[in-house]
């Protein structure tokens, strides 16, 4: 994909606009989790080197068009300067005269975070008048937010009329590797999608099995290929609408020659809540009144050999219900088994917040080839469809 990039800019005492995706969590005035921030230092570094005026924009949360305090990017503005190490200075709009005078006066190498585009409604709708205002605050452009380049909004798509634009460091990092995978990956390919409803992802699960040797599947949405096979399934979630589309993907994949995994034992439970009660089945057969929230030790162990001798390897989605610390272990071993094919030199790409936070838990994020920071998009992309923010950078 042949799109411009922040390289061929002229970015010398240039006022620089730069979309970030700074989406990020946040506790009581604190980042919780700076992944995305981190991400984003790269391309950061490049443009204060080259002795350019940062202006930083980005969203946080979904404000719908209203300011809302609680989704206010001052304290991301600070923890950016901590983390820096830089002064970095906070505008509290994203327009108006406040913000254009804090752009006009930033100095070479200074920085300015601009307010939550999202306070704003025309940034949703994509509206070129909001679009126009914002790049009056800088004289070039660089995309850098993958993880909201599959929306077309004004800081995304819009504001590329108007500015010289190109693609930063970590955007250019993310359509390489998702596009070797999509394109042209190194075989055997195995893929591993979780998460809880087929719907989700039907379109990336059609478009794998084109592209993969082996896809295994776990989450909740293992219990409606399950169910359609057949196998009892207890209390666990099924999309019952679902049944018929799950039976579709199975013989497509049976056509294909492509090695469908599913689970082979579970941890369930009486109720969600009732920890106490977790247990491993003997088969993939789930007992009546239980409900399935993690993937067994056999499930895992079924995994080695595909994982172990895959050259490609994408996953996203968790294999059970990852946010309680009683349900992850499934979700847990899948990721140090990535982190070992990574290490043997499989191109491991990971997408998702949940198999990210996964990795990210068990510490392994640095040993991954990439993960990606934007899960919506990462799957879109996969999917084959044109994501705005990208296509206006051709």
């Amino acid at each position: 994909m042949k799109i411009k990039k922040m390289q061929d800019l002229d970015l010398k005492n240039k006022r620089v606009l730069v979309r970030v995706d700074y989406n990020v969590p946040t506790k009581d005035g604190r980042v919780t989790d700076d992944t995305r921030i981190q991400a984003s230092l790269p391309t950061l570094r490049h443009l204060l080197a080259a002795g350019a005026r940062v202006i930083l924009m980005s969203h946080l949360g979904r404000p719908k068009g209203q300011v809302t305090p609680k989704y206010s990017l001052s304290p991301v503005a600070k923890h950016l300067g901590q983390v820096l190490g830089n002064p970095v200075e906070f505008a509290s709009d994203c327009l108006g005269p406040a913000a254009a005078s804090a752009a006009q006066n930033l100095p070479p190498g200074g920085i300015l975070v601009l307010e939550n585009l999202r306070f704003h409604p025309e940034e949703e709708k994509n509206d070129e008048n909001f679009a126009k205002s914002l790049a009056s605050l800088g004289e070039v452009f660089v995309q850098d937010a993958f993880g909201a380049v599959h929306r077309a909004h004004a800081s995304t798509s819009a504001v590329t009329r108007f500015l010289p634009s190109g693609a930063g460091f970590l955007l250019q990092k993310e359509l390489q590797f998702l596009e070797q995978i999509r394109e042209k990956p190194a075989k055997p390919y195995v893929a591993l999608v979780g998460g809880a409803k087929v719907s989700d992802k039907i379109e990336v699960l059609e478009k794998l099995l084109a592209k993969v040797d082996t896809l295994a599947i776990g989450g909740a949405m293992a219990y409606t290929f399950l169910s359609a096979m057949g196998v009892p399934v207890g209390k666990s979630l099924v999309e019952k609408d679902k049944t018929d589309l799950a039976k579709s993907l199975l013989d497509k994949a049976q056509k294909k020659n492509v090695t469908i995994l599913l689970p082979r034992d579970h941890m369930v439970v009486k109720a969600i809540e009732d920890e106490a009660s977790a247990k491993y089945t003997d088969d993939q057969a789930i007992p009546e009144g239980l409900i399935g929230v993690d993937v067994g030790p056999k499930t895992v162990q079924r995994l080695l050999a595909p994982i172990g001798s895959a050259k490609t390897i994408f996953w996203n989605g968790p294999m059970g219900i990852f946010e309680v610390a009683r349900y992850s272990k499934g979700t847990t071993d899948v990721a140090k088994l990535a982190a070992e094919a990574a290490g043997r030199g499989t191109v491991v790409v990971i997408g998702g917040g949940d198999s990210v936070a996964a990795v990210q838990a068990a510490g392994l994020a640095d040993k991954i080839t990439h993960i990606s920071t934007g899960g919506g998009a990462s799957l879109e992309f996969l999917e084959g469809k044109d994501l705005p923010g990208v296509a206006a950078l051709a």
